[in-house]
């Protein structure tokens, strides 16, 4: 299935002939900017002009259902393609959801409820990380270890989550192929390594430091051992630790290594070799950090791309892949480009401004300070691809929320389940017509979603979800459900995100 992509003023929008529509809607004054690449500036503010678009659109229910994971469904490990132009300053790799390769669960049910407990230690450590109290401890995960365990407290103060979209790169010389969790709030690559004190299990051989001819440990007073928030040193040698709220860890040896990207070769890489591992990785032989700090890929990067990278996140169900392509060259004609904003306490998390929610072509009334990110830290609007569900400050759900309640007044409602409190019995419907469902950024491009992004199945029977929930903070995150199937496009160096205008 497509999605629609449409760039307008102030015209009414052509009825859609697709089931599922996608809009960006970009108010084309100063007040916006699309461009062949990102601004190199900051574009001027001016006033926000009236927008019309659609208000409804249809939610294919019985082709949602077909596309859920079915029983005992079994996928093949395999080697996909990837595509590399190192003559244009990009290269590609594809993306997939781990639940195309490492499921195992008897039903779709227990299939979502395992991704949402996933989903709550995610937001959880997010929380804990982003919060006062969470910056202000040494590790900013919950959990401390003792030397012994690890030859000397190193914490890096980077949380992680649990991993959801997942990338095929090659590790060491020659290349070892391993699948790694892509994380946009991370700031470190890691990887499973030999001799393993302590792994979760994963899908290919833990790669062996040994087997590779351009492996090689980082003293204690390198330079990229300074790098780390908080550096250990054992033998000589620099140590990492990363640790999260949900008690998961890596811990290991620094050391820089050669990753291939398809037919591109990219040589010291800083990474860590992690020895002794346990959490919610498992399928997975580490994690690709695309956070904003230096120490993350797209930081180490820096030099070759640009800080620039774009993703698309492959619809749940598909049989088609999502994309992973770095460097200028990679960023789209046409994108609706918004400011990024910068946390001094958790540089490496990529905040949006949002101003506002909508719900059938109408603004909810919510106050805009509810999204705001304060001059402490506090509260704002994270982008995040290890987070499936997004969140809201509890004020701004409920409003939210019972906006999307009145307007689906004619569908049968049914109990919450699990962290949905807005779900509906859709058994027997072949299409139902929805509200759309906008997110309002700052500046004032609009982003209308397709409805397979906010009213997802949570069974093979029929029973569907209003697809957000509340935060138990005043911190807000665009989660990776949302984010489906629309192209995001970071650009770093110039402090800049873009929505579309390609799709996947």
């Amino acid at each position: 299935m497509s999605y629609h992509l449409i760039l307008c003023k102030t015209s009414a929008l052509p009825k859609p002939k697709l089931l599922v529509l996608l809009v960006v809607l970009l108010h084309l004054s100063t007040a916006t900017t699309t461009s062949t690449t990102a601004p190199t500036t900051a574009p001027t503010t001016s006033a926000v002009h009236a927008t019309t678009y659609p208000s409804f659109q249809h939610l294919n229910v019985k082709e949602t259902l077909a596309a859920t994971p079915k029983r005992n469904e079994n996928h093949e490990t395999s080697e996909y393609t990837d595509h590399s132009d190192g003559d244009q300053g990009k290269w590609k790799l594809n993306i997939v959801h781990r639940d195309k390769i490492f499921t195992h669960f008897p039903d779709h049910h227990h299939g979502f409820e395992a991704r949402v407990q996933r989903d709550v230690k995610r937001v959880a450590t997010l929380i804990h990380r982003l919060s006062g109290s969470g910056a202000a401890s040494s590790g900013g995960g919950g959990v401390s270890y003792a030397v012994e365990d690890f030859g000397s407290e190193v914490v890096s103060g980077m949380d992680q989550g649990s991993g959801e979209y997942f990338v095929r790169i090659g590790v060491g010389s020659p290349p070892r192929s391993q699948y790694m969790v892509i994380d946009s709030g991370s700031d470190i690559v890691w990887v499973q390594c030999q001799p393993c004190n302590q792994c979760y299990r994963q899908s290919d051989p833990v790669f062996d430091p040994n087997d590779s001819a351009s492996f090689s440990g980082v003293s204690c007073s390198s330079s990229i051992c300074e790098r780390l928030e908080n550096s250990g040193c054992h033998a000589g040698r620099c140590r990492y630790e990363v640790s999260y709220g949900d008690g998961s860890y890596t811990k290991g040896t620094l050391a820089v290594e050669t990753l291939t990207f398809g037919r591109t070769v990219v040589q010291n890489v800083a990474i860590g070799c992690g020895h002794r591992n346990r959490g919610l990785f498992v399928g997975a032989a580490g994690l690709l950090g695309l956070g904003w700090g230096s120490m993350s890929l797209v930081g180490q990067l820096s030099g070759q791309t640009g800080g620039s990278f774009t993703y698309c996140l492959v619809s749940r169900g598909t049989n088609s892949f999502g994309s992973l392509e770095f460097g200028r060259g990679a960023l789209p004609v046409g994108a609706a480009w918004i400011p990024l904003l910068r946390n001094p306490r958790a540089p490496s998390f990529y905040y949006i401004g949002l101003s506002g929610l909508g719900v059938g072509g109408l603004r909810v009334p919510i106050p805009e300070d509810l999204f705001q990110l304060t001059a402490l830290g506090d509260g704002g609007v994270v982008m995040d691809t290890g987070t499936a569900v997004s969140r809201f400050p509890t004020a701004a759900y409920v409003a939210f929320r019972d906006a999307f309640i009145v307007e689906t007044a004619s569908l049968p409602r049914i109990s919450g389940i699990s962290i949905f409190d807005t779900c509906y019995d859709l058994n027997g419907f072949v299409s139902v017509r929805v509200p759309t469902v906008s997110f309002y950024f700052s500046g004032g491009a609009i982003l209308t979603l397709p409805a397979r992004n906010f009213l997802i199945p949570v069974d093979e029977t029929g029973t569907f979800c209003f697809a957000f929930a509340p935060s138990p903070s005043g911190l807000s995150i665009i989660g990776n459900i949302q984010q489906e199937g629309i192209q995001i496009s970071f650009d770093g160096a110039n402090g800049y995100v873009g929505f579309g205008p390609n799709v996947c």
